[in-house]
């Protein structure tokens, strides 16, 4: 062969395509794959005499690739003093970060961990044990009347105290303009959160196409909050749950690989606050206890009056108490559903989300839709039901639980429609679950757990 004539080359390592190319005779190849930094696939392309089609993609994936790889083995190996976790809401969500607090915490052992969270939420994740202190952002007083210029200069004060902070690491778990604010103003020179959007095909058509109905809510960083971030995380898939998504940040950390930990640690002023709030309502300490909380954000999440109030029912002819819990914009489902039900106390609006925890830790079983009540009973590990219907337990569902989802099986299921009016089937994932069919899924689980 002329020593001039380019040779066509194929190689493998470790059962993976290193390069497909007409290389120069004294072209300079790279030694490992694993080892190719950008610097080395550049000036490897330059020495390459010409190269197809196969060969292009391949360096272009690479060069693309080289400092993702880079970045992890850069960021496993590095510490950090002062790391900020930025989730500040809702509260289902802030559960599904309590793993990665945690994870953080056995990572960097030494380190200073604040938590940004809102002041309702930081009660459910102060007295956590890997916690070093919560960030307080009031975000609810920006919509108060007669308060948004106070909430402003208030605002203002908390990205002086970040900044001040001099945190090293940000991870962002939120995902919105406001929280990329945050990561930007803090100066930290590592920055975390997901990656932009992946983009997926419509929800149910115009034609309500049965064949076109979207998995998943939930598709990446949202408001352009990806540019702010040193280091995005990938979505490689939309197809897991939420808490397994957030620790996909342990790939860039370098996270042990011990099973997540969903712990909320109460104060015990709190426990002892709702054994208060019990007794006051005629219900002594030590009574079996069943709490319903039948409150959620979207309007197609709700599972029927009628449905929760026969539940409630049948608890109270077998001798159980019957509680029901709820934010205030639940008051008047509660209240309605304690009038078909005699005999329930209604404590609608009157706990807090970190009272709401101790409560449900105090019941033997709880009852809920989708929602943060569903997440704060897996995490305390009780037993627990909760009806699905417009959305996918098994990206949001009670974690590792599902056993404890009541939902048909209908094909509009999942549908992810937020608004009633945009159901064109009457709401029938809710409607067509019976309060029989709850109670008897409550007894068996409960079943399972005495014995």
């Amino acid at each position: 062969m002329d020593e001039k004539t380019p040779r066509r080359v194929l190689g493998r390592e470790k059962g993976r395509l290193v390069l497909l190319a007409d290389l120069e005779e004294n072209a300079e190849r790279p030694t490992s794959n694993a080892e190719l930094s950008q610097f080395d696939v550049e000036r490897w392309a330059l020495s390459v005499g010409r190269y197809g089609f196969c060969a292009r993609q391949q360096l272009k994936n690479q060069i693309e690739n080289a400092p993702i790889r880079n970045a992890k083995s850069e960021l496993q190996s590095a510490e950090f003093s002062r790391i900020l976790l930025i989730k500040p809401s809702a509260l289902g969500d802030v559960v599904h970060t309590i793993p990665v607090l945690v994870k953080l915490r056995a990572r960097y052992p030494r380190a200073r961990i604040d938590w940004l969270i809102t002041p309702e939420n930081a009660e459910v994740v102060r007295h956590h044990p890997a916690l070093s202190n919560v960030v307080l952002f009031a975000r609810r007083d920006f919509s108060k009347r007669g308060h948004r210029w106070r909430a402003m200069l208030a605002f203002l004060d908390l990205l002086k105290q970040i900044r001040r902070a001099k945190y090293d690491l940000i991870i962002d778990m939120h995902g919105q303009v406001r929280s990329a604010l945050f990561a930007l103003i803090s100066g930290a020179r590592v920055r975390i959160g997901f990656d932009r959007p992946v983009k997926f095909s419509r929800t149910i058509s115009a034609e309500h196409d049965l064949k076109n109905i979207p998995s998943h809510g939930w598709r990446g960083a949202r408001e352009g909050s990806w540019i702010a971030y040193t280091h995005r995380i990938p979505i490689q898939t939309l197809d897991v749950h939420a808490i397994d998504r957030y620790l996909w940040v342990g790939e860039l950390l370098g996270f042990d690989d011990n099973p997540p930990d969903l712990t909320i640690h109460l104060s015990p002023e709190t426990v002892r606050n709702v054994e208060r709030l019990l007794e006051e309502r005629g219900v002594p300490a030590g009574k079996p206890l069943v709490v319903l909380v039948p409150g959620t954000i979207w309007e197609t999440k709700h599972w029927t009056i009628e449905g929760f109030a026969g539940v409630a029912r049948e608890f109270l002819r077998e001798g159980f108490a019957v509680t029901l819990a709820g934010t205030k914009r639940d008051e008047t489902r509660c209240r309605l559903i304690a009038a078909a039900a005699p005999g329930a106390c209604d404590l609608c609006g009157k706990t807090t989300p970190a009272d709401l925890a101790a409560l449900i830790r105090r019941a033997e079983v709880a009852v809920t839709n989708d929602s943060g009540s569903m997440h704060v009973a897996a995490s305390l590990g009780k037993p627990m039901v909760s009806v699905f219907g417009p959305t996918n337990p098994v990206h949001i569902g009670p974690y590792q639980r599902p056993e404890s989802v009541v939902r048909m099986n209908l094909p509009c299921s999942p549908c992810n429609y937020k608004r009633l009016s945009q159901c064109p089937f009457d709401h029938a994932c809710m409607k067509q679950v019976s309060s029989a069919m709850v109670v008897e899924r409550v007894r068996k689980i409960m079943t399972v757990k005495s014995n």
